[in-house]
């Protein structure tokens, strides 16, 4: 088959070496059957040509690269070892890479680049087991502190009091005569004469012994590397091997008669390839093994040649068992294989029956972000401190998924020999096994459905359930209890209620009747209460059940009448999977699956307690290499783990339900929801552009509708994202990030009608929002670039005042601005938010963003010292796009049109958003006049006469808002030039009314265009009138500015005359305080009348500066008033990254102002700087004013000051004189009297 490959891709290309090819020859035992596949070396300099040259050849389905496979062990030799086996884990994000360190031959050009760049996890199929030696404490130690550091965000930690815990829990169970299978309960069916006898596992591995003494049938080894060899150098095959068959009393396997089957795949470097894997499950097929199993794993399901080729194993009837993998406690980690239906995914217990922290959860993001995943892993094992064998024999420990995986293979391969030869190949598959194992598991207390899957493993309860299988259909999980919590949290955390985004679940189905199957007819909903009448239950499901499985999505709505319902509905869904006919039945096989379901309903909740959470723009790996949102996180590079409310935002839902609010997901776009339902509209960590309608109708949604919106963006600096790169072992290819943490640019866009924008960078700095949220960590974020006037902004911490030097703020993060109706919030960070590698939560500043955006008053947000009179920084340097990789290709916006999912309400599937294809531009900035009040009063005639549309103030209630929404002309923003009669249809479009009857539908045409040429008509006497009246609105404002450029001029005059006024009395002040201080030293013996007369003197003179340097504030703050307010720095720049990395915020040095906005009225910048000169000028008065009341001085102290500073330095030399000889500092009656810093006398505290 090989050869016949051969030569058609020799005729169909020709040459071979000459035509920029070679076959590669594959010299292993499955040369010697039919193959699917070939392997070919292609020259560099021709990849390209070739490869589509390839494609266009008729018999070749498709074409990809050859991939490097590792096993990467966290072994425990040495703490040395443990960081080796994290090497490219642990390599710096922006140290340079040589290139031809990385595996591959590189050009001297190449090798002479200096790219930042990052190391991606060694391998898509990587899991880190973490070994444990009982007879090295110090080995242990290394690998139990290593697994510590990778899980700090948990209980679980490193150090010597573990591993003794884990010695303490070995020795119990071997002084007990307890061991792994007689905890699982394998030795009873020993007794029964079920060893696994008669079936074949293969084990795939790093190969074993061929003399192992503790493994008894070895069948046949193979080896499908490049090593001469068939032995396992490394010693994790053995202990595979060991607890699946292993024979020794002290670490007995499951299956000791189990006919096993190595399969060498890794060599002792832990190096493997896709065509490695390819080959030996070819031949895994051909020999027909029974069972395998895989304890690797990685995050990329888009591996197609390696995950079909799993796939065609389980349709041979293969059951393949898998490790789920090693990337907990994080949420969103599941590993492929794995997670696959017909696969078997195995997570990790200990012996209290805890889940590993170790073992990887959440639900699969294979359907994110239009679907929700299903639930994984199926059961739990023990994956700590299992013993195994050693590569010479005796026994050793190991933890990890990978050891817990052969514990459920080596029960499959003990269980399968409980069916009766005869018929067990017929009754047992990839579906009939996995329905005994999660109908036999025990669920766990405390755990939920991703995090455990069904529970753990029982073989006692599996062997009864296939000691009575027939043939039949299951789902998994059996019912949907939604109310049973914690085990079906989310669900059973935020009940259903009328109007809200539908509860989506999906669940698989399992097909033990065969390979194939498929529904005979949609599945049928029947209530069974009074509650289930009112849901409205939809379906999703494969029109294929294959390999053994399928899935089934279930969409849960309240309908409109059950808004004012409370109780908890029932009913049941059932569907009928059918199947070819087996060997000897002439009829297909049909099964009846019956699913209850079980939810709890209530009143729709007020409006602003809805929280709508933006899910359609998350974009993650493995489509394209999305950096993590935090860079200094160096051992996880990849952005992955699906950033969903509840997979790595689950601690950010729970704290918003802890506080009442209600968050519905949003799948689709943002077309596709009734803004009027909700509060916010919650944007986090943003990767995907955003449709033009989209842009215009949120901007709609906050000005009219009074919806808030919050933005929580991520790093992004274009300069370094292009250096940001990653050589991944697997194709021996570098990958660029296709964006930063967060999408900046297409969130300006998204900002554009308010007037605001994101700055490039990545800040590391610390956060405080007084009377809101105590101090938290900004990790690679970005800071706020523009703001309209009226806006509230937060600054990071910035750096002190110090002598010469003025306070300095730090970077802009935090920006609130009102937008008609509604509000705007944005913060430059999510990682406060993200439980995944989380430094600090600020679930605190989230709530209250939530309360201020639904129209609450909230003091400490909007302080009237953080309000800015005129518009904030600009729009000048804007961050840009990539200009060199093609988004599009990883862009889900960019590659459909527009549309609503099936996730989305119900009546606006199907809708076409025409209303909403207007252009946005960015209103005009304008100083508005901000009284002493938390919100900007703006009347709506001051608004009018501007010509433009300014912020108003929130009205404060739901009913004012959505009453507000009627006066669309005067609250709709400059920035949305939409066609009354197309905005005027959205509401109709969002809320739909009843439909005419067919017999006046064409009178109504009628009646419907005449009304719509009316409306033009007055549309278009309206736009001229409006024209004309900014026409003389836009020459009064011509003439005020003219008036008050003329008066600011004046009042600059006065207040230059005045400032010199005040600095000549300022300096008479200081001279007259000089002399007086030279007749106090000579003449301190006078009288105290004399003293006190001077005195008098001396503070009329300050007085009297005083007083000037008020009427100097005066003049500076009445400047100010018609002045852009302040100037800024450029904080751009403060903390963004090069080629020397991020660096602090307090640490960088002080960049020269920005120049005020281009669009400000010409003058306003130089009235600004008059006023701020002249209240630098006025404090000076009254500094040296005040001085001259001063009595003496020394460095800047009072002579009191002095001595005291004296008598306590004193004090303390003594009192560290004799805590060094051990003395005692003070004895009273026998007692001893302690100073409050040291002691005095013994031991010393450790944290004085």
């Amino acid at each position: 088959m090989a050869g016949q490959h051969r030569a058609a891709l020799t005729a169909a290309l020709g040459g071979g070496a000459a035509g920029g090819w070679e076959w590669v020859e594959r010299h292993n035992p499955a040369a010697a059957y039919p193959t699917d596949f070939g392997l070919l070396r292609l020259d560099e300099e021709a990849e390209a040509s070739m490869k589509s040259r390839l494609e266009r050849v008729p018999f070749v389905k498709d074409v990809h690269p050859e991939r490097q496979l590792t096993l990467s062990l966290l072994a425990a030799g040495d703490a040395a070892g443990a960081a080796a086996a994290e090497g490219a884990l642990s390599t710096a994000h922006v140290a340079p890479c040589d290139v031809a360190g990385s595996g591959t031959d590189a050009t001297p050009g190449e090798q002479q680049q200096q790219q930042q760049c990052v190391s991606k996890r060694p391998g898509r199929m990587t899991t880190r087991p973490t070994f444990s030696l009982e007879d090295n404490q110090e080995e242990a130690a290394g690998a139990e502190l290593a697994a510590g550091q990778r899980v700090a965000n948990d209980t679980f930690t490193g150090g010597s009091g573990r591993v003794g815990a884990s010695r303490r829990r070995r020795a119990l169970l071997q002084a007990g005569g307890h061991t792994l299978a007689s905890i699982l309960g394998a030795d009873s069916l020993w007794a029964q004469g079920f060893t696994g006898q008669g079936v074949r596992m293969g084990v795939f591995d790093t190969g074993i012994r061929g003399d192992h003494p503790d493994v008894k049938h070895i069948e046949e080894r193979s080896n499908w590397t490049h090593e001469p060899t068939l032995d396992d150098g490394l010693g994790h095959g053995s202990f595979v091997a060991g607890v699946i068959a292993g024979t020794d009393a002290s670490c007995p396997g499951l299956a000791p008669e189990v006919l096993l089957h190595t399969f060498r795949v890794f060599t002792n470097d832990q190096v493997s390839y896709t065509s490695w894997f390819l080959d030996a499950f070819n031949y895994a097929m051909a020999t027909k093994m029974n069972i395998v199993n895989l304890s690797i794993g990685g995050p990329d399901y888009l591996d197609l040649p390696f995950v079909e080729k799993v796939a065609e194993i389980t349709s041979s009837g293969i059951i393949m068992v898998s490790a789920i993998g090693n990337d907990g406690p994080l949420y969103g980690t599941l590993n492929n294989p794995a997670d696959q239906n017909d696969v078997i995914g195995i997570g990790g217990i200990d012996y209290g029956d805890n889940i590993a922290p170790f073992s990887s959860r959440g639900m699969s993001t294979w359907e994110v972000p239009l679907g929700y995943g299903r639930s994984k892993p199926d059961v739990m094992a023990y994956g700590r401190d299992v013993q195994g064998s050693r590569i010479g024999g005796g026994c050793r420990s190991l933890s990890g998924t990978s050891v817990a995986s052969p514990v459920v293979a080596g029960a499959v391969c003990l269980l399968a020999s409980v069916v009766p030869e005869d018929k067990r190949w017929d009754i047992l598959n990839p579906a009939s096994m996995k329905q005994a194992l999660v109908e036999g598991a025990i669920r766990l207390p405390g755990l939920n459905l991703y995090e455990q899957g069904a529970g753990k493993l029982s073989v006692l309860n599996s062997k009864f359930i296939l000691e009575r299988y027939i043939p039949r259909a299951s789902l998994v999980p059996r019912q949907l209890n939604f109310t049973d919590c914690p085990y079906m949290w989310p669900f059973c955390r935020q009940p259903l209620y009328a109007g809200g985004m539908p509860l989506m679940f999906n669940a698989t189905i399992l097909n033990g009747q065969g390979l194939v199957g498929e529904l005979e007819e949609a599945p049928q909903w029947t209530p069974a209460d009074e509650g289930g009448r009112l849901l409205d239950v939809r379906f999703e499901y494969s029109q294929q059940l294959w390999p053994w499985s399928g899935y089934l999505a279930v969409y849960l709505r309240v309908k409109e009448e059950g808004a004012a319902f409370s109780g908890v509905a029932h009913g049941e869904f059932k569907f009928i999977v059918r199947s070819p006919p087996a060997r000897g039945e002439g009829t297909p096989r049909r099964s009846i699956v019956h699913v209850a379901v079980t939810v709890e309903i209530i009143p729709t909740p007020p409006r602003s307690k809805r929280v709508l959470w933006d899910q359609f723009h998350s974009i993650r790996y493995p489509p394209a290499y999305f950096p993590r949102d935090d860079l200094q996180v160096r051992h996880d590079i990849l952005d992955w783990h699906g950033d969903h409310p509840h997979t790595n935002y689950h601690e950010m839902f729970d704290a918003l339900r802890d506080e009442g609010y209600f968050l519905e997901v949003l799948a689709s776009p943002a077309t596709c929801f009734n803004a009027s339902n909700y509060g916010a509209l919650l944007v986090v960590d943003s990767e995907d552009e955003w449709y033009t309608e989209e842009v215009a109708k949120l901007a709609a949604d906050v000005s009219a509708g009074g919806m808030g919106l919050l933005v929580f963006a991520d790093w992004y600096h274009l300069e370094s994202i292009q250096k940001l790169r990653f050589y991944d072992d697997n194709t021996r290819s570098w990958w660029e990030a296709a964006t930063g943490g967060a999408n900046v640019p297409a969130l300006n866009d998204l900002l554009t009608p308010y007037g605001a924008a994101f700055d490039s960078g990545a800040l590391e700095t610390e956060v405080k929002v007084e009377g809101v949220q105590g101090n938290f960590h900004m990790a690679s974020g970005v800071p706020i670039k523009a703001l309209p006037a009226g806006a509230w902004l937060h600054h990071a911490k910035g750096t002190k005042a110090k002598e010469g030097q003025e306070a300095k703020p730090g970077p802009a993060v935090l920006g609130l601005m009102q937008h008609g109706a509604g509000r705007v919030g944005l913060y430059g960070d999510s990682n406060c938010l993200d439980s995944s590698h989380s430094r600090s939560k600020c679930f605190k500043l989230l709530t209250s963003m939530l309360r201020w955006a639904a129209g609450e008053a909230v003091p400490a947000l909007t302080p009237p010292t953080a309000q800015h009179v005129a518009p904030f920084g600009n729009f000048e340097g804007m961050p840009q796009r990539r200009p060199d990789f093609n988004f599009s290709e990883v862009s889900p916006v960019l590659q459909t049109p527009l549309r609503c999912y099936p996730n989305a309400p119900l009546d606006v599937q199907g809708a076409t958003f025409e209303q909403w294809r207007v252009p946005v531009s960015r209103p005009v900035r304008q100083t508005v006049a901000v009284t002493q009040q938390q919100q900007p009063v703006v009347t709506a005639g001051d608004a009018q006469a501007a010509g433009t549309q300014l912020e108003q103030p929130a009205v404060g209630a739901v009913e004012q808002q959505q009453a507000g929404a009627a006066t669309t002309e005067q609250q709709q923003p400059a920035a949305i030039v939409a066609d009354p009669q197309a905005t005027a249809g959205t509401a109709g479009q969002q809320q739909p009314g009843p439909q005419p009857a067919a017999g006046t539908q064409d009178a109504a045409v009628a009646q419907q265009q005449q009304q719509q040429q009316q409306q033009q008509q007055q549309a278009a006497e309206q736009a001229a009138a409006a024209e004309a009246a900014a026409k003389q609105a836009a020459a009064a404002e011509a003439a005020a500015k003219e008036a008050a450029a003329a008066e600011a001029a004046a009042k600059q005059a006065a207040a230059v005359e005045e400032a010199a006024a005040a600095e000549a009395a300022a300096k008479q002040a200081a001279a007259e305080a000089h002399e007086i201080h030279k007749q106090e030293e000579l003449l301190l013996l006078k009288k105290k009348a004399e003293e006190e007369a001077a005195k008098q003197q001396a503070t009329v003179g300050a007085g009297a500066a005083t007083q000037q340097a008020a009427a100097q504030q005066g003049a500076a703050a009445a400047a100010a008033a018609t002045s852009d307010g302040r100037e800024h720095p450029d904080i751009g720049g403060l903390a963004q990254f090069g080629e020397e990395g991020p660096h602090k915020v307090e640490d960088s040095q002080h960049r020269p102002k920005q120049p005020v906005d281009t669009e400000e009225p010409a003058g306003e910048g130089a009235a600004a700087r008059a006023a701020s000169l002249m209240h630098k000028q006025a404090a000076a008065a009254t500094v040296a004013a005040g001085g001259a009341r001063s009595t003496g001085s020394f460095l800047g102290m009072s002579l009191l000051q002095a001595a005291l500073l004296c008598v306590v330095a004193g004090v303390a030399l003594w009192s560290r004189s004799r805590r060094r000889h051990g003395l005692p500092l003070l004895r009273l009656t026998g007692r001893r009297w302690l100073l409050p810093v040291w002691w005095g006398g013994g031991q010393r505290d450790r944290h004085e």
